[in-house]
């Protein structure tokens, strides 16, 4: 090691990075940063989707030089028999596989967790997905609006004369993706410290966005309030990646951004002639808004959900928080749940979002009473009653 060079802390450790755009690549650039070997698994000819993203700088994306660094990249065609016998090499001295595929899609190429893991039992399995492996919503279509609408978040990115508006930040992929992600990935290293195994690592940045909702849940939960959106700068200028007003005063979160999902919506409403223009501006961008608006205010939320569904475009009815708390999708997650405290009585709580197959989080205790603990902690530091006894009386605890 090079003297002048500080240690590092995930040194030795090799990530094989199967992700694209930001939740994964922020993710992996986390681990890499703190000396993991990240390989960046790519597609030939096209690699990362994120590269083609504008702006561009000289010849690569700025965000993907912003969500890339401390990586190596490799090109493999998985669907070819040559590449999944790479990919299946590096597997056996990898300790870490990400991957943000629809479920069931690296089960289709014979490279799920089982799969894997029968190469390699200490291998670490994490695949970030939208909503999550199980439940209604698993193989549903979407985008960071859409997990935050499901969560019962979006309402919070709003004004009383807008409502509901894009959020400026991408909360549920980096919030809810990349770092629930980043987190599990170091817990079930330590984990396989004693175990002498791997697991498999389900993250669904829907569940994370609803773990985010700690300060705002408060006031649904205790107060019978739905916390809404103050003041916020417009940023809703893309219409397909919008929010609307539907014929039952519900919004529905639009989330497209691939031009296959445009494309279809587009046929679906019969306005094939918008087509050609998915990413307008100014004036623009405001008339495409406004006839969509008309679009959306033909049918209710949930027929739009239905109908958008069907044909797999991004959409999701905005939420309130008491919806999302009986949402079937957020259920079969355990997103929501409840404990016993000592003075509160059965109170809710939210689920933690990373679900891990060996080493699952546990809620076993309730959050404590001030200064509940002290006393029984002082003890096991070897303190005597009648010190813990004298130091209350002078107020050190």
């Amino acid at each position: 090691m090079n003297s002048d060079q500080p240690p590092k802390a995930l040194d030795g450790i090799k990530v094989l990075d199967l992700t694209r755009l930001l939740p994964g690549a922020w993710c992996t650039q986390q681990l890499a940063d703190f000396g993991a070997e990240v390989i960046k698994i790519e597609q030939p000819g096209r690699g990362d989707y994120n590269r083609a993203f504008p702006p561009i700088a000289k010849e690569e994306s700025g965000s993907f030089l912003l969500l890339n660094r401390n990586k190596q990249s490799l090109t493999l065609n998985l669907k070819s028999e040559a590449g999944k016998d790479v990919f299946r090499k590096l597997v056996v001295d990898a300790d870490v596989v990400i991957e943000s595929f629809r479920p069931g899609v690296m089960g289709r190429l014979g490279l799920d967790y089982e799969a894997l893991k029968a190469i390699n039992p200490r291998i670490i399995y994490c695949a970030i997905t939208g909503y999550g492996y199980g439940g209604p919503w698993e193989q549903v279509a979407g985008h960071d609006m859409n997990y935050m609408a499901l969560a019962g978040a979006l309402q919070l990115f709003a004004t009383p004369e807008s409502g509901p508006i894009p959020p400026g930040l991408s909360v549920a992929d980096v919030g809810g993706g990349s770092q629930p992600a980043a987190f599990a990935v170091l817990a079930a290293i330590i984990a396989r410290q004693t175990t002498g195994e791997g697991q498999f690592i389900d993250i669904s940045m829907t569940d994370g966005a609803v773990s985010w909702l700690s300060l705002h849940a408060a006031d649904s939960f205790f107060a019978g309030i739905e916390p809404k959106g103050g003041e916020r700068p417009f940023i809703g200028q893309a219409p397909c990646y919008n929010i609307y007003l539907c014929a039952d005063d519900r919004h529905v979160a639009l989330g497209i951004i691939e031009e296959q999902f445009w494309v279809a919506f587009c046929h679906h409403i019969g306005r094939a002639d918008l087509i050609a223009e998915q990413w307008p501006d100014g004036a623009a961008a405001t008339k495409q808004k406004a006839a969509l608006q008309s679009v959306f205010a033909t049918k209710t939320a949930q027929a739009w959900v239905d109908d958008l569904i069907a044909i797999d475009v991004p959409i999701a009815r905005v939420n309130t928080i008491a919806e999302a708390q009986q949402d079937p999708q957020l259920r079969h997650r355990k997103m929501f749940f409840e404990i016993d405290h000592p003075v509160e009585g059965r109170i809710p709580q939210l689920g933690f979002p990373v679900k891990m197959s060996a080493t699952p989080a546990q809620y076993q205790t309730p959050p404590p009473r001030l200064g509940e603990h002290t006393d029984a902690i002082l003890s096991a530091l070897g303190y005597a009653a009648d010190d813990i006894a004298a130091m209350r009386d002078h107020e050190a605890i």
